[in-house]
């Protein structure tokens, strides 16, 4: 309920504040386990993309955020989860993986931190490996203006939120070659959702 609630009053605020537009929405898969994979620009990310999912989307979020306990609550009840950065969480992957199994959605940042130059970077294993593993679909999602909020003097940019269509990895989890390619594809098709959309 907590999530329903916020995610309505998010949608409408940013819809009014900036003029989101969402494209693609479509090609989310409406049941079963999916991969919302996403560039991340800033902070505001996470809650503008579930403003505009049709479903309930799961991050995987830094551990730190979970503190204090309040933060940690509220976190919690948006389905986040904590992982460690920087380190093979493999207690992160066990909780992803049972959000997949579930047939829910799972939100993750590929390139595991904030772009600082507003261009998207390599993705980091974690990506691939899920899709691997739980032979879920992966959503590319483009995330467009959030890093304009409010800085340089900006004030209220146009956000875009552009999901592509479903990705399968169809290799062997433990091929690290096509793991990586896999990886390269999901971002070479995120950087162009971005380039055809900053031009609309």
């Amino acid at each position: 309920m907590f999530y329903k609630i916020l995610r309505f009053f998010l949608n409408v605020l940013f819809s009014i504040m900036f003029r989101t537009k969402v494209i693609g929405v479509e090609n989310v898969p409406k049941t079963g386990g999916m991969i919302m994979a996403a560039n991340h620009l800033s902070n505001w990310d996470p809650p503008v993309v579930g403003a505009y999912m049709p479903r309930p989307v799961a991050y995987m979020a830094k551990e730190e955020l979970f503190s204090p306990a309040i933060a940690g609550f509220i976190i919690k009840n948006l389905y986040a989860f904590p992982v460690k950065r920087g380190a093979a969480d493999r207690g992160a992957i066990k909780t992803a993986l049972g959000i997949l199994k579930q047939n829910l959605c799972l939100g993750v940042f590929p390139e595991g931190t904030r772009s600082k130059d507003g261009k998207t970077h390599k993705a980091e294993a974690g990506v691939a490996l899920l899709a691997a593993m739980s032979k879920a679909p992966v959503v590319p999602t483009a995330i467009i203006g959030t890093n304009k909020i409010f800085q340089n003097g900006g004030m209220l940019p146009q956000l875009k939120v552009i999901f592509g269509e479903p990705m399968y990895f169809e290799g062997k989890h433990n091929d690290k070659e096509a793991l990586a390619d896999f990886s390269k594809k999901i971002m070479d098709k995120i950087d162009n959702l971005i380039k055809i959309n900053s031009q609309v």
